[in-house]
């Protein structure tokens, strides 16, 4: 029997140095229906479901919903850098710590409703970003990496996926419908 990773139910994001038209219009679309898919999935939880963590030693399914703001949030802002500035470097944040402040035990809606909002922004102004401009980059502080926008619409269409499944694969082993 094959274990699976539950950190990664969906498998590591693997970047590509760049993407096809195609591709970015797939990723937009994945990052656009993803509200709408949460507020499935968590729908029918109440506040003990809500609190436990989808894996030992892993957040809960409140901290993951309230993290999904926080990074996509954070995406967001990075992608308005790079099509404003030349080659920005961004600013980084401690994603644990974050988890751990106060405003992830708030109600949950709270987080969905930003996420709504956000995700309509970011897709609205990823759909009319010129193919060329997708190859503009920021510079993250502590990897010195480059990143391309079209590569933070790839890792932020995962990303959106590999929460919902560490929420809907915890439903699924227990027995949560």
């Amino acid at each position: 029997m094959e274990t699976v990773d539950l950190r990664y139910p969906i498998g590591k994001f693997q970047a590509k140095e760049s993407y096809s038209k195609e591709e970015v219009a797939a990723f937009i679309h994945r990052i656009e229906s993803l509200p709408l898919k949460l507020n499935i999935a968590v729908s029918t939880l109440n506040d003990k479901q809500l609190d436990t963590p989808y894996r030992d030693g892993g957040w809960t399914l409140r901290q993951v919903i309230h993290h999904m703001a926080d990074s996509h949030s954070n995406a967001y802002i990075r992608i308005k850098w790079t099509i404003t500035e030349s080659t920005p470097m961004i600013k980084a944040y401690d994603e644990k710590l974050w988890a751990e402040t106060p405003d992830a035990s708030l109600p949950i809606f709270l987080s969905l409703n930003v996420l709504q909002a956000l995700h309509a922004k970011m897709i609205a102004m990823a759909k009319v970003i010129p193919h060329d401009d997708l190859s503009k980059k920021f510079i993250h502080p502590e990897s010195k990496k480059e990143v391309r926008i079209d590569q933070m619409l790839g890792l932020y269409a995962w990303h959106g996926e590999h929460h919902l499944a560490h929420i809907t694969s915890l439903k699924e082993r227990k027995g949560w419908h």
